[in-house]
């Protein structure tokens, strides 16, 4: 039996050689390259397991991936550091100024995305006779529909927008993660409690308490941080007292039942605005953001893997899957009209660049949040559906979308690519 630090070995070593093999042989952009390269490792592993089932090594090392916890490990562990690299590099001063549009999208197309992905699973769950309350429909819907941050963040590096765009994009997946987390959390509990036990009244305050109370958290923790910070000038400590922030701040929202993700991501902005203004020397944010920026690196690296060798835990059922491909066109459809309608709205008094209701659509790439959630959720007979469609719209976003965009926004003659793929 392999302890912790050997299984965490194994992870790092995979993701550095199947990272050199990507970048050496195929080219692709870092992290989507990882996981295709895990998918199809994994897929070649579930064929030797089924060509040559009493070969122990295939069996062995399945059993080694089985044991990796993918919910808990995104979920309650680098969740936290993600979501606090990728706020530090949020500019305040621009989010300041679009900050209605980043909130609308965060909070109203979170809702009317669930509300619209919820109708149409539950409509194809019927017409694929697969049992689906429309209750489990709604959850599928909440945890589907946020944008995953790391996914855009990861797939905006590698394109070249106008920065009011790239500030709705990165923004509303920033924010909108922390909402449809606690939209899953409270439909989650509708769906395994009694309708009349879980009034609509109750709902509105649990979502509020949540989403507030993360808010608040965050910034008392992340100004607590920024105040001993603006006290020394010493980049080891400072360096140190923003990884227990992010990890404090998350551990604590957690705790007290708040929104880890939101709390962490205020936290986030106001260190890497105020505090690197007014708390930090030079030498401290070079020393800071390059830590976190290789954090952010790392840790997406290992992520993409995980969501690729995931195929060998899931063991999908083949009659489940024309439910899974018809999810892919249902969320797609649920995106356009969750931004179309929000910013047909937002246009009365701001500006919007060309093509943003088309590149916030095609943009909106799932990922490991999706998938974590619907993995923690408890044995049921409504799981495997959901779980299969929740992993083909997370792999078809990632890999199609991802690879796509930027040549989607060449086509609107919006911006350019940033890098070649090679």
């Amino acid at each position: 039996m392999l302890s912790l630090f050997e299984i965490f070995t194994v992870l790092l070593v995979l993701t550095a050689a199947f990272a050199w093999l990507n970048h050496v042989v195929l080219g692709l952009p870092n992290q989507i390259g990882l996981l295709m390269m895990a998918l199809i490792a994994s897929l070649v592993l579930v064929g030797c397991e089924l060509m040559f089932p009493r070969a122990p090594i295939f069996h062995n090392i399945s059993d080694l991936l089985r044991r990796i916890d993918f919910s808990d490990t995104l979920l309650n562990g680098m969740l936290g550091f993600l979501l606090f690299a990728g706020a530090l590099q949020i500019d305040l001063s621009r989010l300041r100024n679009r900050k209605w549009i980043v909130a609308t999208m965060a909070t109203v197309g979170v809702f009317i995305s669930t509300a619209l992905i919820g109708i149409g699973f539950w409509y194809a769950a019927e017409l694929f006779n697969v049992p689906m309350p429309f209750t489990w429909a709604l959850v599928f819907g909440a945890l589907i529909s946020p944008t995953d941050p790391i996914a855009v963040l990861s797939t905006l590096k590698t394109i070249k927008i106008p920065e009011t765009l790239e500030m709705d994009i990165s923004g509303e997946a920033l924010f909108n993660d922390g909402v449809g987390v606690v939209l899953f959390t409270l439909l989650l509990t509708a769906a395994t409690t009694a309708s009349h036990e879980f009034a609509a009244l109750q709902f509105a305050q649990m979502f509020a308490l949540e989403a507030g109370g993360g808010a608040l958290l965050g910034f008392a923790t992340g100004y607590i941080a920024y105040r001993a910070m603006r006290a020394l000038d010493d980049y080891p400590i400072e360096v140190l007292i923003s990884i227990a922030l992010a990890t404090g701040t998350y551990a604590l929202a957690l705790r007290l039942h708040l929104s880890g993700p939101i709390a962490v991501v205020v936290s986030g902005v106001l260190i890497g605005n105020r505090g690197a203004e007014l708390a930090m020397s030079d030498q401290t944010r070079r020393y800071l953001f390059g830590f976190w920026t290789l954090i952010d690196e790392m840790l997406n690296s290992v992520l993409f893997l995980l969501i690729g060798i995931e195929v060998l835990v899931l063991g999908f059922n083949l009659a489940l899957a024309p439910l899974a491909l018809a999810a892919i066109p249902i969320v797609m459809v649920a995106r356009l009209v969750s931004v179309a309608a929000p910013v047909g709205l937002l246009r009365l008094g701001y500006k919007f660049e060309h093509g943003t209701v088309a590149i916030l659509t095609w943009g909106g790439v799932r990922g490991g949040i999706s998938v974590a959630l619907v993995l923690a959720i408890a044995a049921n007979e409504f799981k495997p559906a959901l779980t299969a469609a929740t992993y083909t719209v997370a792999v078809f976003t990632i890999i199609v979308q991802g690879l796509s965009l930027g040549w989607f926004v060449q086509r609107l003659g919006v911006g350019e690519p940033k890098l070649p793929l090679r």
